[in-house]
């Protein structure tokens, strides 16, 4: 089991470790996961996502070389801005998602902890001569979710505060040189900060000791992901799933839509071009039993798809859940029967998020 550079750390503040991704990371600490998650919706947050692949792309022409890989606009991207994209397999399924900033003089990519060592090969295997994918296993990973996280951030580093949503820069932070951007998995304002690797520790000690701001594990990182809509590879994204059946055409950019010259683009062309056969929903149980993964669904008695996401929403107050159903049954408000333990549980199709985005545009 590896550990990240915040293992010590965690276990001082009592993190209940669990297996995740091949590494040992907290589920949740002594306040508990409801706790916790209401706290970053509410102020400030801190999680550790050392265990993500963090790598960066150099020499003239790499963005053009990622963009065989996926549709989104990368040579597009201006210097000091990120994008959210999908790399592709052979048969236009999705095999990661992703996030990519334009450092001026190279491409910095955040990939996901499980594919990483899918991901890295399938980069390097479309790159032309002059162009180097290099990994970046020396540097941390740290992210500060929630309406607070900003202002309190700020107190070390005053420029941040200017940043907008997806903007990337280089800042000092408590005398560290780190590479920030305004984004995260929470659906909250925040950021995430890519650190060395032995400063990591010092960094998140001082940010924990800033005025509103506590440790937050995988837990609470799931649920609130959950009722942002946002969608974790391996439960809501696969190789089976392309970017249309799971509702991330607006990753794919316009100009890609024209040449279609990234792979995997036959399947999405055609699913734009016919409809997909699936869809990604939101699904809003009735009552306050949470569907969970892989339950059942069923409309008007038919099997119509399943949930790849599913628990109880602290801040909604409610059961939520994600799945994929037949194009037919994706309508908002649809009726569906959610068929937990055997027995049809009463639900509908919901609009996305359940927690609307709270972003600094």
């Amino acid at each position: 089991m590896l550990e990240t550079p915040l293992a010590s750390l965690h276990r001082e503040l009592g993190g209940r470790m669990v297996p995740f991704a091949g590494y040992a990371m907290p589920v949740q600490y002594p306040a508990g996961i409801l706790t916790e998650h209401l706290h970053v919706r509410a102020s400030a947050g801190l999680f550790d996502v050392s265990h993500m692949g963090q790598a960066e792309l150099l020499g003239e022409g790499a963005a053009a070389a990622l963009e065989k890989l996926t549709p989104a606009d990368v040579q597009g991207l201006k210097p000091g801005r990120q994008r959210y994209g999908v790399l592709m397999t052979e048969t236009g399924g999705i095999l990661d998602d992703f996030m990519v900033a334009n450092r001026g003089d190279r491409l910095f990519l955040v990939l996901n902890a499980s594919r990483k060592h899918l991901d890295i090969p399938a980069i390097e295997a479309v790159l032309p001569s002059g162009v180097t994918l290099r990994p970046l296993p020396d540097r941390a990973l740290i992210a500060l979710q929630g309406p607070q996280a900003v202002a309190a951030l700020a107190t070390l580093a005053p420029g941040i505060a200017t940043m907008k949503f997806m903007d990337f820069a280089e800042h000092s932070i408590a005398g560290v040189n780190c590479l920030v951007s305004r984004s995260g998995y929470t659906g909250e304002d925040g950021v995430e900060i890519s650190v060395p690797a032995e400063q990591a520790d010092m960094l998140a000690k001082a940010l924990l000791a800033l005025p509103g701001v506590q440790p937050a594990g995988l837990g609470a990182r799931d649920s609130l992901r959950l009722e942002a809509g946002l969608c974790l590879y391996g439960n809501d994204l696969d190789e089976t799933t392309s970017p249309v059946e799971a509702n991330l055409v607006w990753t794919m950019g316009k100009r890609r839509r024209m040449a279609w010259d990234f792979q995997g683009a036959e399947r999405c062309r055609a699913e734009l071009d016919n409809g997909p056969s699936r869809l990604r929903i939101g699904i809003q149980p009735e009552g306050r039993q949470p569907a969970r993964g892989h339950t059942p669904v069923q409309a008007g008695g038919q099997v119509v798809g399943e949930i790849t996401s599913g628990g109880f929403g602290p801040s909604a107050n409610a059961p939520v859940a994600m799945g994929y159903v037949a194009r037919g049954a994706a309508a908002d408000g649809t009726a569906l029967e959610l068929m937990v333990r055997g027995k049809a549980l009463p639900g509908r199709v919901a609009a996305l998020p359940f927690i609307p985005h709270r972003y600094a545009r």
